[in-house]
């Protein structure tokens, strides 16, 4: 039996904050006991973490990545080596990434195809969401049977037409399948319909800079297909989780809905709360790093994420991390944003950027851990085992140090990707050790883990419906 015991830290987790040692045997959380008293002072371990005058808090769960996701004519940057690795690096312990269906193929290729992507090759552990993009009798059947083996999530796009596109019928037919099953649909809520008359039309004008393509991509249009996308799920008796919100007017889509009652949650990224339009205008080409769908907002809108993170109208923040090059794959769309491939690298920063926000007074501490830790593990059928350190948990573990600082830079980051979004941010905290199942893959500042580490890990169903 290997224990480790870490003591002298304030280990917070969703609902408490509490001076406590944290005992730790064969990967699992086996107790908590306050710090200094006789039954912390008893334990015996191999190994002993200092973590006086640090946070001991769980490891992040980022429910949105896309690495090597094939896009726009190239691939995602990183790779689930590098990406799971930075991941660590930045306090992540589990991530789900979405696994593809192409048109024409079934989702068992697909799921396959990102099985033999990652397995070997994670530094953290790693489940799988299934993008659908061909909804038919034999989809629809292979949902049910997803769910069985723990992929209980499935992502549908309103935007994109002729790539990922599903309409209205045939996301009405998904979701009904999801009511029956227990699955959970992720819902990009964008016209993609409307989008592309506007993307003709503003390139017949000329209009071809980064900045066009949040111009185009009007926050109307994600406000609409957002309450498209309840009001199909209302229809179809199904829960509904709408992916990377960015738009104050989506937002009121979701708490008016939520007022309702309805079982419908919200996801926003980092990008939304700290970035915004005046990145997409920066001169020359630079905008282009800045290029995602939904794509970033005017300044304005940020408040609002930040009101609905509070009053839990929005109730994760994941990363969106697909990382593209800036150059060789950004310069893609040289003279035609369209063709900009959409993603930003941030699965390495989210946790930092919302400690940050803590700082900030945007969020609690607690806060902090619900919305990047025990919600999204708990939306996704992962809780208690991930999310929290209770005993029973896996020792998915972060020790943080609130009072480090850091400059946020392309040339210290471990994404694979020539930029940062948040180049020269300066940011209050840092992580400096992580255990993933016990195992240390962070030791001070030190990458000690390795690829193959990261295993699968099957999902239950939304935890949110029981």
């Amino acid at each position: 039996m290997s224990r480790t015991v870490i003591r002298g830290g304030l280990v917070i987790t969703a609902s408490d904050e509490i001076h406590a040692d944290v005992l730790i045997e064969d990967g699992r959380i086996a107790a908590l006991a306050a710090s200094g008293t006789p039954a912390a002072e008893a334990w015996t371990a191999e190994k002993v973490i200092d973590a006086t005058g640090k946070y001991v808090i769980p490891g992040g769960v980022d429910a949105h990545t896309h690495m090597e996701l094939p896009f726009g004519g190239t691939f995602a940057s990183d790779t689930f080596e590098t990406g799971t690795r930075a991941a660590a690096w930045g306090g992540t312990t589990t991530i789900v990434d979405f696994a593809v269906q192409s048109v024409g193929h079934t989702l068992r290729e697909g799921l396959d195809a990102w099985h033999a992507k990652a397995e070997g090759n994670c530094a953290i552990d790693y489940a799988f969401h299934m993008i659908v993009s061909d909804v038919n009798q034999e989809t629809l059947k292979e949902m049910d049977l997803l769910v069985e083996e723990g992929v209980t999530s499935f992502k549908q796009f309103m935007a994109y037409p002729g790539v990922f596109y599903s309409d209205d019928g045939q996301i009405l037919r998904a979701m009904q399948r999801s009511a029956e099953n227990g699955g959970l649909i992720m819902m990009h809520a964008e016209n993609g319909i409307a989008i592309d008359v506007l993307v003709e039309q503003a390139l017949a004008r000329g209009e071809t800079d980064p900045r066009y393509h949040g111009e185009v991509r009007k926050a109307l249009l994600e406000a609409e297909a957002t309450h498209r996308a309840i009001k199909l799920a209302q229809v179809a008796g199904a829960p509904l989780y709408v992916v990377h919100v960015s738009a104050m007017e989506a937002v009121a889509e979701l708490a008016r809905a939520r007022d309702e009652g309805l079982n419908v949650f919200g996801e926003t990224c980092p990008q939304y709360l700290f970035l915004s339009t005046d990145n997409l205008a920066e001169p020359g080409f630079e905008g282009s790093k800045y290029v995602c769908s939904t794509p970033l907002r005017p300044r304005e809108h940020q408040a609002k994420l930040w009101q609905g993170l509070r009053t839990n109208d929005l109730q994760v923040v994941s990363t969106d991390h697909c990382p593209f090059c800036f150059v060789g794959q950004k310069e893609l769309g040289r003279g035609d944003f369209s063709k900009i491939p959409n993603g930003l690298p941030g699965v390495e920063n989210r946790m930092d950027l919302l400690h940050q926000a803590v700082v900030d007074g945007h969020i609690s501490r607690r806060r902090w851990i619900e919305i990047a830790c025990a919600t999204p593990a708990r939306m996704f059928g992962m809780y208690p085992k991930k999310g929290t350190i209770t005993p029973g948990a896996d020792a998915d573990v972060v020790i943080y140090d609130p009072h480090a600082e850091q400059t946020v830079s392309a040339d210290t980051h471990h994404m694979n990707v020539d930029y940062s979004a948040y180049e020269g941010k300066r940011i209050t905290g840092r992580v400096e050790t992580v255990l993933s199942r016990g195992v240390p893959v962070i030791t001070e500042r030190e990458y000690t883990g390795r690829a193959g580490h990261g295993a699968y890990t099957p999902r239950s169903t939304c935890q949110y419906l029981n």
